[in-house]
């Protein structure tokens, strides 16, 4: 039997970049979940001229880099996250950008 490298799987864990809920054309920061989850992927739809974040809180105010999980790029395209929010899902695109998201 051969034995491969899957870059799809870390840790144990199967990484598939799907979520079973999506929120469409996000742009503004918004509270997506308020319990824990798991942010699957983030499309960025609209570029903007800042990069936006993802917070782990239950709050659209008050987040800083301690409870960020991830940067939202400025540029068009879908980006795997696949991070778990212990907390909730805060979703806070950048200046100008318009994002969908896909989390659990």
């Amino acid at each position: 039997m051969a034995i491969t490298a899957n870059p799809s799987v870390q840790n144990g864990a199967l990484m598939t970049g799907q979520g079973t809920k999506t929120f469409f054309d996000i742009a503004a920061a918004t509270v997506i979940k308020s319990a824990a989850g798991r942010i699957a992927k983030v499309s960025v739809i609209v570029a903007g001229s800042t990069n936006g974040a993802i917070y782990d809180a239950t709050s659209t105010s008050g987040n800083t880099a301690a409870n960020q999980l991830a940067v939202i790029p400025e540029a068009v395209g879908v980006y795997l996250i696949d991070m778990p929010a212990f907390n909730g899902i805060v979703i806070a695109p950048g200046t100008s950008q318009v994002v969908t998201v896909s989390y659990q």
